[in-house]
């Protein structure tokens, strides 16, 4: 071959091969033909959405439990903060016989911490309920009354007067000790010593057969207090837990520990951070309890059986054998 014919042949050999830095072919990435006889699986969830809507479709829908009968209750509600549940027990569930306290030492400290305070505790007293001020969950004296008890003898018109709790539920909603430390396991104990000194008081005042009610926020930091393990430390078990719902309690609103959230003269509030804010300097924007979700926890004594089942509460199913008292203690299996 002459050298002009190899020099064209070698162009034109050039013209139709593929460049080496050619990119490859791409592939269809959304294909799902087998592969080896097995289907190719898809790293899309499915059915994300309809999953998501229909979990919070059930928790709306969901029945409230009412953990008190309030025809026949005496009720105790400690750190009650503004007044606000106590005044939604009169007005909306007509409890008889309520007796609501708060930390503060009088009416006046009350309203300047909660402005509307005043109003909630008008109607608890018009209603028939008690506002209790100065009274501290950790240090409170207990309320008892005095009841006739039968002799082992049996004989007629003996028996020894004792004096016992006078309270069938006592309600604390959402205990918290304030912001006393910025470090996360010193506040953690700060509430958990709380709760035993509340409970330790508490079961002074609670009746044969009563029960005591503490609800509190979902997850952390709430889960790192063992709410379970501190009752069963002074001779409380669960009975059960079940989710908490702020639309079953109307006119109610969760109050900060350390009072309202209040606006500067420009918008701000104290940190700082602008906030909308009423005509009474009031944040009308500020973090909203009501907006988490929270779950209550009926506890009595380890020897004791309530008198009543909560209205609302469905019957527990038979426990199995093996099956442990914390994995049966919540009626719908969601629990911190």
């Amino acid at each position: 071959m002459s050298k002009k014919r190899r020099l064209a042949h070698a162009a034109a050999k050039a013209q139709t091969s593929t460049p080496r830095n050619a990119p490859a072919p791409r592939r269809n990435i959304q294909s799902t033909a087998p592969r080896n006889g097995q289907p190719k699986k898809s790293i899309v969830p499915k059915n994300t959405k309809s999953s998501s809507s229909s979990s919070s479709s059930s928790t709306t829908n969901e029945s409230p439990t009412i953990p008190f009968r309030p025809d026949d209750d005496a009720i105790l509600l400690v750190g009650e903060g503004d007044l606000s549940f106590a005044a939604s027990l009169v007005d909306h569930h007509h409890c008889l016989r309520v007796t609501a306290t708060v930390l503060e030492d009088s009416p006046a400290a009350l309203a300047h911490k909660y402005p509307q305070a005043t109003a909630h505790a008008a109607r608890i007293e018009t209603a028939g309920g008690r506002v209790l001020y100065g009274v501290d969950a950790a240090s409170m004296g207990p309320w008892t009354v005095t009841r006739r008890t039968r002799t082992d003898s049996g004989g007629g018109g003996g028996g020894n007067k004792d004096r016992v709790g006078a309270m069938d539920r006592i309600l604390f909603n959402f205990p918290h000790v304030g912001g006393k430390s910025t470090d996360v396991n010193r506040q953690v104990r700060h509430n958990q010593e709380l709760l035993v000194a509340f409970f330790r008081r508490a079961l002074r005042s609670l009746a044969p057969g009563g029960a005591i009610v503490v609800t509190l926020f979902e997850g952390e930091p709430y889960t790192l207090w063992n709410i379970r393990d501190l009752a069963r430390h002074v001779g409380l078990q669960v009975e059960r837990s079940f989710r908490f719902q702020f639309s079953a309690y109307p006119g109610y609103h969760h109050a900060r520990t350390l009072g309202v959230v209040r606006t500067r003269q420009e918008g701000g509030t104290d940190d700082g951070q602008r906030q909308v804010g009423g005509d009474d300097g009031v944040s009308t924007s500020a973090w909203r309890g009501e907006d988490r979700p929270a779950r209550s926890y009926i506890f009595v004594r380890k020897d004791d059986v309530a008198l009543s089942q909560p209205v609302s509460q469905p019957k527990k199913k038979r426990k199995r054998p093996g099956d442990s008292s914390d994995d049966d203690d919540d009626d719908d299996g969601d629990r911190n």
